[in-house]
């Protein structure tokens, strides 16, 4: 089984946050970025390789945040080529109860 981590850091407390998550992860695990945090995503691949955390099934960010973001931002970010799929908040709920994870975790420091 898996577990769905979801992510609400800022870019102060994104590398603490990843190193928390390193502590019980699993490949196969995914991950939610909730908030402003998908804005990080750059600073986010480089604190999961510092944490040696790999063989990530998904990563996925809801549609309302990133919507919520600057155009300019999104544009520079391109993440289209780094998240998985946007989530609405149906989506968000169902992938939470999908059977494919036994457990949710929220890290939000």
């Amino acid at each position: 089984m898996a577990t769905l981590y979801q992510l609400h850091s800022s870019m102060a407390t994104l590398s603490r946050s990843t190193e928390e998550m390193s502590r019980t992860w699993n490949k196969g695990d995914s991950i939610v970025l909730l908030g402003t945090t998908a804005a990080f995503i750059d600073w986010l691949n480089a604190s999961l390789n510092e944490n040696e955390i790999d063989g990530i099934t998904g990563i996925y960010a809801l549609a309302d945040d990133i919507a919520a973001l600057t155009t300019n931002t999104t544009a520079k970010l391109n993440l289209d080529s780094k998240l998985t799929r946007l989530l609405t908040d149906a989506e968000w709920v169902s992938l939470t109860q999908d059977s494919q994870f036994d457990k949710v975790v929220t890290i939000a420091l």
